[in-house]
């Protein structure tokens, strides 16, 4: 069963475009991100727009994990040779969680059978849970909505506010 977002749950949404960096083209994706986590009880939420740079998305998502829950990156998850999100998202996590991404692709598919290609990546940063996200508006909410009930339960682990019950031996 889906649990509420902790009331102290900070986000911070990184668009991740060159386009959108330079002011040629308006962010969509993020202002739609932070819709839906508002919509989910998120209050804190804190954006940010980088370009397509490894070195600076890793330095962003390092230096927001440190006091972030949650950082979402939208954009830079495809298949062109300045998409370097996911190599980043690697870089600086600790552990992948790929059980999100997968539930990611698996619903995406529903939608486009363009979601084969996202090479999004989730992950851990110490207690801070990383998600990439496409870059498309549609695409990034479809992909957050698809996992967001789950996510206050991974924040709360990572967190260490839930217990981990192994199974019986009986």
């Amino acid at each position: 069963m889906p649990s509420s977002f902790p009331a102290d749950t900070r986000a911070v949404v990184l668009t991740i475009s060159d386009r959108c960096f330079n002011r040629q083209q308006t962010d969509l994706s993020g202002p739609a991100v932070v819709g839906l986590l508002r919509q989910s009880g998120i209050i804190t939420v804190e954006t940010l727009t980088l370009p397509d740079e490894l070195d600076q998305i890793a330095a962003a998502l390092r230096q927001h994990a440190r006091t972030a829950n949650l950082l979402i990156t939208t954009g830079g998850t495809g298949l062109a040779p300045r998409d370097v999100t996911p190599e980043a998202t690697r870089l600086v996590c600790d552990r992948l969680i790929d059980g999100l991404s997968e539930l990611m692709r698996s619903d995406g598919l529903r939608h486009t059978p363009y979601a084969a290609l996202s090479r999004a990546l989730c992950g851990a940063v110490g207690d801070t849970l990383v998600i990439n996200l496409p870059g498309s508006p549609a695409g990034a909410v479809s992909s957050l909505a698809s996992i967001i009930p789950i996510l206050p339960h991974a924040l709360d682990i990572l967190a260490g506010r839930t217990a981990h019950h192994p199974a019986s031996d009986s």
